[in-house]
Parts: C-alpha cells; structure tokens; sequence
C-alpha cells in the first residue's frame, strides 16, 4: 500500500448556520441570471481577468490530483480568425448533414446556425485541453478521470467568469482536432472547450428558456 503523502492544515473558517445559508442563497441568485451569451461587444477586458478566472478554474478536483488540462488564452486578432474560419467550415459541414435530424430539431429553440462572428468579436479566446496522458521525462503517465476532471474545471471557469461580471458561451464546434494545430498543442492534448470571454454587446438577446425546478433535477432520499 503506498504511503500517504505530506499532509497540511486545512485552511477553513466556519460560518454560522445562517451566514451558510445565506451564501448559499446569494450564490444561488447569481448563478441563476447567468445565461449563455452569442453576442459579445468588442469592449477591453483587463488580461488580469481573464488569468484569474483561469487561476479559479484550474483549483478544481482532479483525479489523483494530476490536474489534466491546459487553458490557452487567445488575444490575437488574426489567430481568432483562423479560429473563427475553421469552426465555421466544420459547423457548416455539421448543419448541413452531419447532424440528425433530431438533434438539429433540439437546437432549433436556441436559434444557432453555421455563423459564428463572435468568435472574432470577443476580446478573448479560452480554448481548454483535456491531457489524455502526462509526459515525465519523456514518458506517457496514465491520467485517471480525465473527462470529469476537466468537465469540473470547465464549470468553475464559467462561474468565475460570472462572477467577475463578463459572459461566456460552451462552444463545442465537431470535430475540434483544428483547435489543437491552430494552437500549436501536443499530441497527447484533445479540445475540450472553446469559450468566448467578454462583455456582451449593447443589443444582446438570449433565447427564452426556462430551467427545470429542483424536484425535476434533484431528490432527496
């Protein structure tokens, strides 16, 4: 059985029962205004931001600890076209025939298509890679829960953005192997993510949607 490693104080202050609940329900309150966002200004956002939104994202649990991913922060204009023109080719080919019927009929409400302007539109970029596998010395090291480790990862990003009063969009253009040459990642790197990061424009709509209540996501046992 392997040793346990060093282990240090857990820094933690307790709160009373009504401080925890109203964090909770602060919490609560902002994350429910957040909303996915397809028009962005082209308005400044301090880097500093942006780095401390990835800071907050990469503290999530991993499995072992192995913390499997890479946030690349796009600001160049020109790399942000390329990334714009390749996701469009691959989102034409998707709209176009790749996609089932179904799942186009379960887009349809949202109102998105081929054309994805924000993608040179904000100011930033965050492209996340999920390391199928580590490299020490030159060998492959197995990772262990890649996926939901960085799934999570992806989840405290978001709601860091939130939080720092920017929006964001879960841009999934398929295939996504164009990201990682763009990019200049490794091969032992797979996109997972790609989020635009800004403030949203003047005229910005979202779609009209309603969240499940809490007796259709949760019970209690």
């Amino acid at each position: 059985m392997a040793s346990p490693g060093k282990h240090i104080s857990l820094s933690f202050e307790r709160m009373s029962t009504d401080e925890v609940c109203n964090a909770a329900s602060r919490f609560r309150s902002t994350m429910e205004r957040r909303r996915s966002v397809r028009f962005f200004s082209d308005a400044p956002v301090p880097r500093k931001a942006i780095q401390d939104c990835v800071v907050a994202a990469a503290s999530a649990p991993s499995g072992a600890h192995q913390q499997p991913w890479h946030f690349v922060i796009v600001e160049n204009k020109e790399v942000k076209k390329r990334i714009r023109l390749a996701a469009e080719a691959e989102e034409a080919a998707f709209y176009s025939g790749r996609a089932p019927d179904e799942w186009l009929e379960a887009l349809a409400p949202i109102g998105t298509d081929e054309h994805k302007p924000f993608l040179e539109t904000a100011p930033y970029l965050v492209v996340l890679f999920a390391k199928n596998y580590g490299i020490v010395d030159g060998e492959k090291v197995k990772h262990y829960y890649v996926s939901e480790s960085v799934g999570i990862a992806a989840g405290f990003f978001i709601a860091a953005v939130h939080h720092a009063g920017l929006v964001t969009l879960t841009h999934t253009p398929s295939p996504m192997k164009f990201l990682g040459e763009i990019l200049g990642r490794p091969e032992n790197e797979r996109a997972f993510l790609l989020l635009p990061v800004g403030y949203p424009a003047d005229d910005a709509t979202v779609p009209d949607l309603t969240r499940k209540p809490f007796d259709e996501v949760a019970s209690i046992v």
